[in-house]
């Protein structure tokens, strides 16, 4: 009687252990299965990677960023003869001024025209006797001087072919630095640059630009030197003598015929001739 009752609890424990043990394995399934169901399981896969990745990409940042972009403004387009003409030669040439020949004048124009355009092109950009080089107007280009003297010798009897405009170079292109984040900065004063684009000075503005009227006295400009012509307007004061050099006044264009000049250009020429004329600028 004993052995049929331990036969028959044994095997009661065993379908026990095996019921527990199917039930176990059946949840895990069931959660396994949910998990796929809903991406839950993916999510904790994809989640520390994708950690890894952003902090490894903020590690490896660069400080800035440079972008290129595209300059606005377009290349250089150079001005006609008749234009460089009327900006700048006019103002010896129309009236003849320091043996100027005239424009529309042949006799004076015969010889010059007879030496041949390449001459009249080269002496117009390296200067000869009275006037400066490029007419006092260094901004010129070569094109433009070129145009002009062709035009000016054409209105005199010539038949010369201004050169063709070269092409239009591409426009520049502009690198833009840009901080990866906001960085202090410490500027440092810097003292304020001395009057004069390129390092020049009053004296060499007088020289290239102002002394073709200024040193002969041409069409009542104030000699270099004189007090007697200086003194009433060095009375003006220094300011109003830089407005009426910059601007222009009666027959002086503005900034002498030379745009190109900067205000601190100009400014520093009319100290240099009226500190030559006993001023105290």
């Amino acid at each position: 009687m004993s052995d049929i009752d331990n036969d028959t609890q044994g095997y009661s424990i065993g379908q026990v252990l095996l019921a527990t043990v199917a039930g176990i394995v059946g949840i895990a399934l069931f959660i396994l299965l949910v998990g796929k169901i809903f991406g839950v399981s993916d999510k904790l896969e994809v989640a520390a990677p994708t950690a890894a990745e952003a902090q490894v990409v903020e590690n490896i940042k660069p400080v800035a960023m440079v972008e290129v972009a595209t300059a606005e403004s377009g290349a250089k387009v150079e001005k006609s003869g008749e234009e460089v003409v009327k900006a700048v030669c006019a103002m010896c040439h129309a009236a003849g001024l320091m043996n100027a020949p005239k424009i529309g004048d042949k006799a004076q124009w015969g010889p010059r025209i007879a030496q041949g355009y390449e001459t009249l092109v080269k002496n117009a950009l390296e200067g000869i006797r009275t006037m400066p080089a490029r007419g006092g107007n260094p901004a010129l280009t070569d094109g433009e001087i070129a145009n002009a003297v062709a035009h000016m010798a054409n209105a005199s009897g010539a038949k010369f072919t201004a050169p063709a405009p070269k092409a239009a170079e591409p426009a520049p292109v502009a690198v833009e630095t840009k901080p990866a984040e906001p960085v202090a900065a410490v500027v440092a004063e810097q003292p304020a640059p001395a009057a004069g684009k390129g390092g020049e000075g009053g004296e060499e503005v007088y020289k290239a630009t102002c002394a073709m009227c200024h040193t002969p006295g041409l069409m009542n400009a104030p000699k270099l030197g004189d007090k007697a012509q200086w003194e009433p307007r060095i009375k003006q004061g220094h300011a109003t003598l830089v407005t009426n050099a910059t601007k222009g006044i009666r027959m002086m264009p503005a900034k002498g015929g030379n745009p190109a000049l900067t205000d601190a250009e100009v400014a520093g020429a009319v100290k240099y001739m009226a500190n030559a004329a006993g001023a105290g600028f």
